[in-house]
């Protein structure tokens, strides 16, 4: 497990800390999400635009790291 774990941060291209950090961040903002789709589909006039906000903005928010790790 160590050694894959080694294996993905290198590929990563990030330090242990750098990379929790970032999951994290991704993460928790996923459950966000994910709670304000929930109360939109009970709701359906609250939050009507969250959900898809949100995965808009981890997509760019990823891939402006992604851009600038090969950079």
């Amino acid at each position: 497990m160590i050694n894959k774990s080694n294996e993905h941060l290198k590929e990563a291209k990030e330090t242990y800390f750098e990379h929790m950090k970032n999951a994290f961040k991704i993460s928790f903002a996923m459950i966000g999400g994910g709670f304000k789709g929930v109360v939109h589909a009970l709701v359906p006039g609250l939050f009507t635009t969250a959900a898809s906000d949100k995965i808009k903005n981890l997509h760019t928010y990823i891939e402006e790291r992604d851009n600038k790790k090969s950079d």
